[in-house]
């Protein structure tokens, strides 16, 4: 590389790395919880099970358009490109705002605290709780700011890590429980009626939740070895795996523990492996959670900065965050400006309340985001019927197309913004705290966009 030139960020995550960073950002520690929730809301295993499907079918929707955005444009900043691109560069803008102030630090907060939660319990380190958070992201940013390469090496061992953990959880439930209870009876909780459609609904929002995260991976787009062919791949095959790992787990918790018990328990893979191995299982899973905890952290340190790099290297935030290291090709600034941030929310112990307002937010954008093809698709049959030879590149080699278009995406924009509607009728106060911290987002807009006019 010249030494003059300005450093770029480097094009080095294979197809395997790329899929384990699209897993990464879905599995968490929600997969170990959530099975009860939704326990709680349809009450026999065939209805637990297909809404599970149900979502898992509406995440590879999801995956499919955003193959096709990414192939489209495979720039570093994933949502934030293709809001600025096909709508305004202030919707992209207010993407990366919220990104930055509440959905990912929030989000990352809440996950770093239930990290230090189980590391303490299990090795009862003579250390605070604040310590082992600080300690935590401290690690985990000091390896992605070395580099890409590394960051997702590392990202892809955590991965197999929890994959591990949760074929340990599969395997004991399958071929150790002694008297499984049925996955096939009863079929309905109830007659059919507007209140199992209301349950069915209220128990596809955690799922959902559950499957969300894969979308993160177009934030590094530039940065995957032949985008236009990987990230597409790495996003449907990513998307699938967690699939079969989270109906294995579904069907291991109603196995082990049935649906009557499974809703009454806020831990149940913990009872799983209580019940199969004792305490030692019990302690074993949670050590799973636990690196699945630190996996999510470490996808969200590899991805999201990209965003705050894009937005910077647009002029529309401060420009040394769109710093890249000579040595090492990382956006260290935009890293490190992520995890300071969260470090103070986490202090804050503010985190469940933001987790509470930012639901609807995200999936907006999520929504808004898969919408964007729309528009692209739009101005290429503009193009076409123009005969113009001035479409942009990005726009014109498309190769993938999203299977069904415009139907399926329709179905994946609809479930995307249900949650949203479901999330402003059932917590209408926080949703609203959410909608203004977004709307802030508009004056600090326009102070960034005059500063860009000036001083070009």
């Amino acid at each position: 590389m010249d030494s003059g030139a300005r450093p770029k960020l480097a094009g080095k995550i294979g197809l395997f790395d790329a899929t384990m960073i699209v897993m990464g950002g879905m599995v968490g520690a929600g997969i170990f919880i959530n099975p009860y929730v939704v326990a709680q809301r349809v009450h026999s295993p065939v209805l637990m099970l297909s809404v599970w499907v149900a979502g898992g079918l509406i995440a590879i929707l999801g995956a499919f358009v955003y193959a096709e955005l990414g192939d489209r444009m495979p720039e570093v900043g994933g949502q934030y490109v293709y809001l600025s691109k096909a709508y305004h560069p202030a919707v992209g803008f207010l993407y990366g705002w919220v990104l930055l102030l509440v959905i990912q630090t929030g989000g990352m907060a809440a996950v770093t605290v239930t990290f230090a939660r189980y590391f303490l319990e299990l090795t009862g380190a003579p250390l605070s709780e604040r310590w082992i958070v600080v300690l935590t992201l401290g690690l985990l940013t000091a390896i992605n700011c070395l580099g890409v390469k590394l960051g997702s090496r590392v990202q892809s061992v955590l991965m197999l890590l929890k994959i591990a953990a949760i074929a340990c959880l599969v395997s004991a439930g399958l071929f150790l429980v002694k008297q499984p209870h049925s996955l096939l009876h009863p079929i309905l909780d109830r007659p059919p009626s507007l209140g199992l459609a209301a349950a069915l609904g209220a128990a596809m929002v955690p799922v959902l939740f559950s499957f969300g995260g894969w979308q993160t991976t177009n934030f590094i787009a530039s940065e995957i070895k032949e985008p236009r062919k990987n990230l597409g791949r790495a996003l449907v095959i990513g998307v699938a795996g967690v699939i079969t790992l989270y109906l294995l787990v579904n069907v291991v918790c109603i196995r082990v523990l049935g649906v009557s018990a499974l809703a009454q328990t806020s831990v149940p893979a913990s009872a799983v492996m209580r019940i199969v191995l004792g305490d030692r299982g019990a302690r074993l899973i949670a050590l799973g959670i636990a690196v699945s905890t630190v996996g999510f952290l470490s996808q969200a340190i590899l991805t999201a900065p990209r965003v705050y790099f894009a937005m910077a290297e647009d002029g529309l935030f401060f420009r040394g965050v769109a710093y890249v290291s000579r040595t090492t090709q990382a956006p260290v600034v935009a890293i490190l400006l992520q995890s300071i941030w969260t470090v103070l929310v986490a202090f804050t112990g503010k985190y469940e309340q933001i987790l509470n307002f930012v639901i609807p937010i995200d999936f907006f954008f999520i929504g808004l985001s898969a919408s964007c093809l729309f528009v692209l698709r739009h101005r290429e049959r503009i193009a076409q019927l123009q005969a113009s030879q001035q479409l942009l590149a990005s726009e014109s080699k498309s190769g993938f197309r999203v299977p069904g278009h415009p139907f399926t995406t329709i179905l994946f924009i609809a479930a995307c913004w249900t949650v949203v509607a479901n999330t402003l009728y059932t917590y209408p106060e926080n949703s609203l705290i959410g909608v203004l911290i977004l709307l802030l987002g508009l004056p600090v807009y326009a102070f960034w966009n005059r500063r860009r006019k000036a001083s070009k």
